[in-house]
């Protein structure tokens, strides 16, 4: 199947109803920007592009608004909800505890083979640091931080984080536009992994904490800059 103008794939979901490959297949492109915050849905044009009926576009769309995705708006119908700092908060709040016991974790546990991943990782991400392509650098982003969620060996813990992983995308993605952040993200995961690397747990943890807390302040700057923009 091609891609549509979003970037949606919906053989991703094959094996699912028909309304969850449509409700999944939305959902990862408004997590990953394709659909922009404010955005509306066009039923007929949604499903003139995913090749379906208005009925599964529609059902997945109620998905979406339970989720807090997509808000009904009076007399304009359904749009992607904006990103507020509210939300921002509350996602960076759990991310921060989880990512801390993480990588406590993650120094008692981590294997010769899995430093070295992570220290690949680190690089891989270095190497699109002057890319255009957001998406890849959230992806490289991300592949850092799974590694040591892998090293903590503990299924559950891993499970919680790859969820929260989702709703983090939108921010991750705005967080990587800004070019000295990503520089500085570099500096922060190999600082990260240092400490890891010597099975130093206080400093380790101290770092991913002042990682995620720069993450949050530098979110929040860019989204009230924007918001005096749209004022």
């Amino acid at each position: 199947m091609e891609k549509n103008d979003y970037g949606m794939k919906m053989e991703d979901y094959q094996f699912l109803p028909l309304r969850d490959v449509v409700f999944h297949t939305l959902r990862q492109a408004i997590l990953k920007g394709e659909l922009k915050p404010g955005e509306r849905l066009m039923e007929i044009k949604l499903a003139n592009q995913l090749g379906v009926s208005r009925t599964p576009i529609r059902e997945a769309i109620r998905m979406l608004e339970l989720e807090g995705l997509v808000i009904m708006v009076p007399r304009k119908g359904a749009q992607v909800a904006k990103i507020t700092e509210k939300d921002l908060k509350d996602v960076l709040e759990v991310r921060l505890g989880l990512e801390d016991l993480a990588t406590r974790l993650a120094c008692q546990r981590i294997s010769r083979e899995q430093l070295e991943e992570l220290c690949r990782a680190s690089r891989n991400f270095e190497k699109l640091l002057n890319s255009d392509d957001l998406q890849a650098l959230a992806e490289a982003d991300v592949a850092y931080h799974d590694v040591i969620y892998k090293a903590t060996g503990n299924p559950r813990l891993i499970q919680l984080l790859n969820n929260l992983r989702e709703q983090m995308y939108r921010y991750r993605i705005e967080y990587l536009k800004d070019s000295k952040v990503r520089r500085s993200l570099v500096e922060e995961h190999d600082a990260i992994f240092g400490s890891i690397k010597k099975g130093d747990s206080k400093g380790a943890q101290q770092m991913i904490r002042e990682h995620i807390e720069r993450q949050q302040e530098s979110i929040m700057q860019s989204m009230r800059a924007q918001n005096q923009e749209d004022h």
